[in-house]
């Protein structure tokens, strides 16, 4: 895209501050003298890295030191880092310490010149672009539609660096710009109203049979009955001349004792949502146990339940589903609960209790589909009661228009009629842009704006299209899409922007944007300031399920399904999954706002927990869905991120476990030393599911060669290490197998038979690359403990990426380690370091120095 718009912007976006410019020609001079390749390549590296012998792919006799060229840049880089870390020459012998050191300096110099020459020049990375959750945040702030849904329209983001933020990824072409037009045009149509009042309130309620549409798909009496004074009642069927009556007995529980499920389809009787909106949903209810005979009795704890959004049976995608409402605890004495439920049009609630058995249809032998249930319980099968329902919705405020439209018509009312439709035109476009900018637009910039908007109205265009029209165009346009990077030394806005974005993944909010009008963001109080009151805001619940989804990959914590065969007791079990991204999101959480220390990323003495996850940990029962800080035992294995369920379940897969892809996933993501890539050549170890051969067996197989060897003893030993965790998290002394081994049986949650074999002992020693031993998790926790300065840095390079869009720049790693001293003390706390970061010049841009001097 390449409106003058941009171009204004992007001309505005380069250095003036008069000590850069001077800056950069020192730079630049000092680089013309540095093109020449230090001596010790010549003398040492030729002999392995020439047209001839290539070793490692690497040819330097082919490989220019013209520094200034990002692409050579990037080549020495790596070769700087191969040398510094001792890795390249591979002998000692072959590159004496005093030469690896002159070379090391020699590198560094060179490329540190020329690397922060090209930032002065052109900014630490390109304009970024918002990407489409961004875009849509952006959208549902200045439009005050919390709820607006235009992310699908936009392609999805490519990635770098794992992240959805990374410039030059969030490219632009032809098809994102209309992608963009048609999103603003779906938001803006959203925001208008044409009604003359606000839409009528839709209100129903159900007690006895109209609780559920009957049984039909439910499963036999175990899965749902009726009751009255806690005993099943015979109801008739479908066609019962009383079914008119029984919806109508106040006397009748409805009582559930299994989890939704398709072909499951439990929602209330005759009724869908009339229109899009949120809607109050009340209930009572109480938490029971089924006991034989079909009687219910008091539950001794509570039980956890939310409910599900979904057409109806019939109508459109039956198996279109999402949660809604949040998690509520069914307390086993009656009470009345409340929650609001997003509703699309057409769109019904379905109950959904969590944790709970969900049998499904079977065809044993071949013969028909059958209904099973799995054996309940010792005590009683837990389940819900519920003896009355109602629903109130749409429940947006009644104060009309809506504030939605008057973000777009001001005063104009429904109708949207001005007296002056040229004049009122240029106010409500300066006043749109006014509210949706992030900084001062030119009124140059502005004036296309006009001119669009006056060409449809002299086709006749309604006012309210005109003025669409006008707004989508600018919501489209590069002043809108790009988020700035401060380079001068009065881009307070572009830090607001920046720092906003960041930490909400939005747009700044008035009193950050009134902070960057009065020119106080690069004063260290003030910033510091609204770095805390973003990290305290709800919005900042946007930037832990953002950055956590690309980090620690949790977006993928439902890629793989658990392999029934091996893992029954996992089959459908999506409260304990829910569980556990809560948790690690939770824990997340804290490490910044309770700023506790680096080392947290692999040892903790807690844990975050509910009752699902306590008994998945093996830890004492806890009461409630809810997550709490839990003290853990001594000893247990457990504690920090490395060790969570989320962790270990995305670095798996739904069948096997593998210490190499673990390995290199801990390595990669929570110490910061990612593996290089393996050859292609190379296929990737196979577990044995029969359980005839070891892991480790298969291990010695893969890692015959030498080179294979020496880079797995990177990552491996770490893998080994949490062997004692299965696909999910869960402990383990010994692997599945399906033939080999013991053999155990029985019945699963959906009521399926299972046989699996209990084959090989978990052998969880080994030896890290610089030669330190660990007989098992925890000792493997206090070792890589012991290095916290690396897990900070790590932090520090993510959040980077994360904030600027570009990844920490070889002339950045100075000033990385300058924010790494200032943070050592206490065991570099994780507030201390995301404060460090956006008070330093990689975060403020490059005249950030000078302009704290000159402000």
């Amino acid at each position: 895209m390449s409106s003058p718009c941009l171009r204004s912007r992007r001309a505005q976006a380069r250095p003036t501050h008069l000590l850069c410019m001077l800056t950069a020609l020192v730079l630049t001079i000092g680089l013309a003298h540095a093109q020449t390749t230090p001596p010790q390549i010549e003398q040492r590296c030729i002999e392995c890295h020439d047209k001839d012998t290539t070793k490692g792919g690497l040819d330097l006799t082919s490989l220019t030191f013209d520094l200034a060229d990002p692409a050579t840049r990037d080549r020495w880089i790596r070769i700087y880092d191969r040398v510094e870390k001792g890795e390249m020459p591979p002998k000692p012998e072959d590159l004496p310490q005093p030469e690896r050191t002159a070379l090391v300096q020699s590198l560094a110099t060179s490329i540190t010149t020329a690397d922060h020459a090209d930032i002065l020049a052109h900014g630490r990375g390109p304009l970024r672009r918002l990407n489409r959750d961004e875009y849509e945040q952006n959208l549902r702030d200045i439009l005050q539609l919390p709820d607006l849904d235009i992310r699908d329209i936009l392609p999805e983001d490519r990635e770098g660096h794992r992240f959805n933020k990374t410039t030059d990824m969030l490219d632009m072409s032809r098809v994102q710009l209309v992608a963009y037009l048609d999103a603003a045009e779906a938001a803006l149509h959203a925001a208008v109203t044409t009604e003359p009042a606000p839409p009528p309130v839709q209100k129903y309620r159900a007690v006895g049979t109209d609780l559920f549409p009957g049984t039909g798909t439910f499963g036999n009496r175990e899965a749902m009955f009726f009751t009255r004074d806690s005993k099943a009642t015979d109801l008739k069927g479908h066609h019962d001349k009383n079914e008119k009556h029984s919806a109508q007995d106040e006397t009748l529980e409805m009582a559930l004792f299994r989890s939704a499920s398709w072909p499951y389809l439990g929602t209330p009787k005759h009724f869908t949502a009339k229109r899009t909106g949120n809607y109050k949903v009340r209930f009572s209810a109480r938490a029971v146990l089924q006991q034989p005979g079909f009687v219910i009795t008091p539950a001794t704890k509570p039980l956890p339940m939310t409910f599900r959004t979904r057409k109806p049976a019939g109508v459109d995608i039956i198996n279109e589903v999402h949660d809604s409402g949040g998690i509520i605890d069914i307390q086993p004495e009656k009470r009345v609960y409340e929650t609001t439920v997003r509703l699309r049009e057409g769109e019904a609630i379905e109950y959904s209790l969590l944790g709970l058995p969900m049998p499904l249809a079977m065809n044993p032998n071949g013969s028909a589909p059958s209904y099973r249930y799995p054996p309940f319980p010792e005590g009683g099968q837990p389940g819900l009661a519920v003896q009355w329902l109602e629903i109130e919705g749409p429940i947006e405020s009644q104060t009309w228009p809506p504030a939605s439209h008057r973000v777009l018509f001001d005063d104009l009312g429904i109708e949207v009629k001005p007296q002056d439709p040229q004049q009122d035109a240029k106010r409500l476009l300066r006043r749109f842009v006014k509210l949706a900018a992030r900084e001062p637009i030119p009124e140059e910039d502005l004036k296309k704006f006009d001119v669009l908007i006056q060409q449809r109205l002299s086709k006749n265009a309604s006012f309210a299209e005109a003025m669409l029209a006008g707004y989508k165009a600018f919501l489209a346009s590069g002043d809108f899409i790009y988020v700035r990077e401060p380079i001068q030394a009065d881009d307070h806005f572009a830090i607001a922007s920046r720092l906003s974005h960041f930490l909400t993944n939005s747009r700044p909010d008035a009193q950050l944007m009134q902070l960057a009008q009065n020119k106080k963001l690069r004063d260290p109080q003030v910033l510091r300031a609204e770095t805390d009151r973003l990290i305290a805001s709800a919005g900042f619940d946007r930037f832990v399920k953002n950055f956590t989804d690309c980090w620690l990959g949790l977006r993928q914590i439902r890629r793989d399904d658990p392999d029934i065969r091996l893992f029954p007791e996992y089959r459908f079990d999506e409260y304990l999954v829910e569980s556990m991204e809560r948790e690690t999101r939770t824990f997340f959480t804290s490490m910044i706002r309770d700023n506790l220390p680096a080392s947290v990323l692999v040892q903790s003495d807690f844990i975050f927990a509910n009752d699902r996850l306590a008994t998945h940990y093996q830890l004492p029962p806890l009461i409630g869905s809810a997550m709490r800080k839990v003290t853990l035992p001594k000893d247990s294995p457990h504690g920090g991120l490395l060790t969570q369920a989320a962790i270990l379940k995305v670095s798996a897969n739904g069948t096997t476990t593998s210490p190499v892809v673990r390995g290199a996933w801990v390595m990669e993501r929570l110490i910061g030393q990612p593996p290089p890539p393996p050859p292609a050549s190379v296929p990737a170890v196979e577990p044995d599911i029969r359980g005839a051969k070891t892991i480790r067996d298969l291990l010695a197989l893969h890692t015959k060669s030498k080179t294979c060897a020496a880079c797995h003893a990177r990552f491996d030993p770490v893998g080994l290490a949490l062997e004692n965790f299965d696909i999910l998290g869960g402990w383990r002394t010994h692997y599945r197998g399906l033939e080999e081994g013991k053999r155990i049986t029985g019945i699963d949650r959906a009521g399926h038979s299972f046989s699996y074999t209990i084959a090989s002992p978990v052998d969880t020693n080994g030896k890290l690359l610089d030669g330190r031993t660990f007989a098992n998790i925890n000792d493997l926790k206090t070792l890589l403990a012991a290095n916290p300065r690396q897990l900070a840095r790590n932090l520090l390079h993510q959040f980077t990426l994360y904030a600027t869009g570009t990844p920490v720049r070889f002339s950045d790693r100075p000033q990385i380690e300058s924010l790494l001293n200032a943070c050592a003390k206490n065991n570099y706390p994780i507030r201390d370091l995301l404060h460090a970061l956006i008070q330093s010049p990689i975060f403020l841009g490059c005249c950030s120095d000078a302009a704290s001097q000159n402000e």
